[in-house]
This record gives structure tokens, sequence and C-alpha cells, in this order.
């Protein structure tokens, strides 16, 4: 006796449509903060050092809570993990204006607040990435298309939110951009609990044994959370060119949290040119990697991903420090910013793509925090350390020595061999059934822009 072949799912593309909205809707809300909470520090305290504990604040717990919450977002689902997350951030964001305006804000209130923000923001982001995935099987799209979308959303609220937060702070004060930080996270909190379908972003099975539930492994793979932590550490430890990523990205992302978070601001001050330029440089910027990103998705499976990867790190590193430094007149910032955002667009769908092809979905959760998390561990000192060298040697050094730093670690890493399988294994998922199983060796460590091939911030 036979039977009929169950029909498959409908396709349809609200799943990735959700998740992308809610991706664009929050990450706009945290751009406009990252002008207006440093102006705002600026401005109140008129200290560097200050505004790079601020950014200290937020950035050390998004990347230690990330760290510990992949686990969790396995086993509770990505889609209940994000929404909670989103509606505490928007309750922390909207008590820094309140609290402001009653007097009731002392330094130490304000980095208590921030931190919440970043200890909310890690699994937050973590679970929206988690989901790309099934939103892209539910819409039948390719993997490297849908992180080539994805990579477009971001780039394209990293181009609106800078512009608006710029405005906002020119226009009305800083303050107004933190309260719209408060209601991005809101609404992207009320699009996944709300306009996701039903069953979207459920806990993940347990995936290396699917066709055998009853086996001994799968019975291991359901263990507790140290266990589960552990088989993500051990997996990520076992690919070199994941680590080799990782390491890379985490340096040239302490130095980019350096400079948006302290160098920018103090260039814009001492220049004259007042934090609309910021707004304006950030927006140029983020304007030509949404084109950029939007090639990616269209032809980054034709072209070569190491060349095309070193390259856009080429665009987008030293000489944004470089301009800064000799003073150029505004015209000449903005161009070099607009090539840098072209080149910067081809990286995270690369990243992205190459995340998806090599760990199995049963530990896309665990795998992603953990390199996500290396990849960002130097973004909470970058302010500090930025906030210290320019009390100590100035605004100019600094910049030229950010850049020399940023030149020497995006050129010299190509030179590995790991890179090569970059552009190997190519188009295929990771899922249990095509990816190698988790080694057993002990181990030990593991690894954005905002992975386990980490997204650039």
């Amino acid at each position: 006796m036979t039977t009929a072949a169950a029909d498959p799912p409908a396709r349809s593309y609200r799943p990735l449509a959700g998740v992308l909205t809610a991706t664009v809707v929050s990450v706009t809300g945290t751009r406009v903060s990252a002008i207006a909470l440093p102006w705002f520090v600026l401005a109140t305290t008129g200290s560097a050092t200050m505004t790079g504990l601020v950014a200290f604040a937020e950035m050390a717990p998004y990347v230690l809570v990330k760290a510990l919450t992949g686990p969790v977002v396995d086993r509770l689902g990505p889609r209940v993990v994000s929404w909670t997350t989103d509606a505490v951030s928007a309750a922390a964001a909207g008590l820094v204006p309140l609290l402001h305006a009653q007097g009731l804000l002392p330094f130490w209130a304000l980095l208590a607040m921030v931190a919440v923000i970043g200890a909310m923001r890690g699994p937050g982001d973590l679970a929206k990435s988690v989901m790309v995935p099934e939103a892209a099987d539910r819409a039948r799209v390719p993997m490297e298309r849908a992180t080539g979308l994805s990579g477009v959303t971001e780039r394209l609220a990293s181009t609106i939110g800078p512009a608006v937060g710029g405005g906002l702070v020119a226009l009305i004060g800083p303050l107004a951009g933190l309260a719209v930080n408060a209601v991005t996270f809101a609404l992207g909190s009320l699009v996944i609990a709300l306009a996701l379908p039903r069953g979207m972003g459920r806990p993940a099975a347990p995936g290396a044994t699917a066709a055998n539930p009853g086996s001994a492994a799968a019975h291991e793979q359901d263990g507790g959370y140290w266990r589960m932590f552990r088989e993500g550490f051990v997996f990520l430890r076992s690919d070199p060119l994941l680590l080799a990523v990782t390491v890379m990205v985490g340096i040239t992302n302490l130095i980019d949290a350096g400079f948006i978070t302290v160098l920018v601001p103090v260039w814009a001050r001492e220049s004259g040119n007042g934090p609309a330029a910021i707004g304006l440089a950030a927006g140029v910027m983020g304007a030509t990697a949404v084109v950029g990103s939007l090639i990616a998705a269209a032809v980054a499976s034709r072209l070569p991903r190491r060349t095309v990867f070193f390259v856009g790190f080429l665009l987008c590193g030293a000489p944004r420090f470089l301009v800064l430094a000799l003073g150029a007149p505004m015209w000449v910032v903005l161009t070099v910013f607009a090539i840098g955002g072209f080149g910067s667009g081809f990286l995270n769908p690369i990243l992205g793509a190459v995340l998806l092809e090599r760990v199995p979905r049963h530990l896309l959760g665990r795998v992603h925090a953990l390199g996500d998390s290396l990849a960002w561990a130097g973004i909470p000192l970058g302010g500090l350390v930025a906030g210290a060298s320019v009390a100590l040697v100035g605004l100019i050094p600094s910049l030229l020595a950010a850049g020399a730093l940023y030149f020497a670690t995006t050129t010299l890493a190509g030179l590995r061999s790991e890179w090569r399988e970059m552009d190997r294994h190519r188009g295929h998922a990771g899922s249990p059934a095509d990816t190698p199983a988790v080694p057993q060796a002990a181990g030990a460590e593991e690894a954005p822009t905002p992975a386990s091939v980490p997204a650039h911030s």
C-alpha cells in the first residue's frame, strides 16, 4: 500500500519580509542612537574618555550576553528571544530621555540603562539572523541571495539611521535621537511577535540525528546548556577559515568602534562641522554600501569571494582614517566615504554565505553566537582605547595609527592559506546531512557586523 507524498508548503515571502523588516527597523534606531548618544555625552561632559566609557558600557554586555545565549536561542526559539529582548530594550532606551527630562539621570544611571540595552541587543540581533535561513527556505530563495538581501537591509538602515540621527541632533538635540531608538525597538518587537506566520522561529530540533531521534547521539545533543554550548564551541574551533575570519574581523571591528564612537565625533567637533557632518558622512557611506550589497546579492555567486572580500576591505578601511587626519575638505571626505561604503557592501553577504555553507542548521545559533561575540569582543574596548589615545596624543596621531593598523590587518591576513576555502563548497547550505560531524576534540575558543563567520560591524 502506498501513500501520496505530502505537498510541500506553499512558497511565501512573508517570513523573509518580516525578518528583514524587523532588522531594518531595529538597526535604524541603533544607528540613530550611535550618533545621538556619543554627542549627548560629549555635550554634557566634554570628555572623550567618558564618551568611550559609555560605548564600553553598551558593547561589553552585548558581546558577553550574546556569546552565552546561543543555546538559549536554539532551545527557546529565535522568535521568542527576538521580540522579548527588543521589548526590554525599548523600555530601557525610553527611560534615558525621560529620566534626563526629570533631572534624574546621573552618569552611573546612564551607564546602567546603556548596559541593559546592550545586554538585550546581543541575543535580539542573534535571533533575527538565525531566522534568515528558515525564512529563505520558506521563500525558496537561494541562501546567498537571502544573506545578500539581509546585508542590503542592514546597509539601508545604516544609511537612514545616521542621516536621521545627525539631523535630529542638529535640529532638536540628542535626546530626540534616543527617543527614536526606543520607538524602533518597540516596532521591531511587534513585527516579530505579530507579523511572522505561525510556527516561524521555533526551537531548533536535534538536527544532527533527525533521522534517528532515538539514537545516543540525539540524546547527547538534547542535553543541557553547557553541552550545547560546548558543541558550538568545538565546531567553531575546528574550522580554520571561520577562526581566521573571526580574528581579522575582530581587530577591524575594534578599530571601527573607536572610529565611530570617539574619533569621528571628536573630528566633527574640532573641525567645526558639527553633528550634521557625522550623519552626512555615515549616510553617504551607507547609501553606497546599499548599492554594493545589491550588486553582491545579484552577482556574488559568480565572483571570486576572496578577491572581492579583500578589495572591499581595502576600499572601506584605511582611507577613511587618512582623509580625516589630513583635514581634507568635506567633499573629499564624502567621496572617500562613498567609495568605502561601496566596498563594504560586499563584505557581509560573502561572510553570511560562508557561514551558512559551513555550519549545520542545528548548531547555527550556538556557532553564530560564539563567532559574533569573538568578532565583536574588541568593540567594547574600541571606544575606551580611542578616547584614551585622543587624550594622550591628540586626534590626528590617533587617526593615523588606527588607519595603519587597519591596513596591516586586512592586507596581511589574506596571505594565510585558510582563505582559499572561501571559494570551495559554494552553494551548499550547512545541514546535518552535508556538513561533517562535530569533531570530538576537546576544545576551547570560538569566534557581527554586525558570526561564525562574523558579521562586519
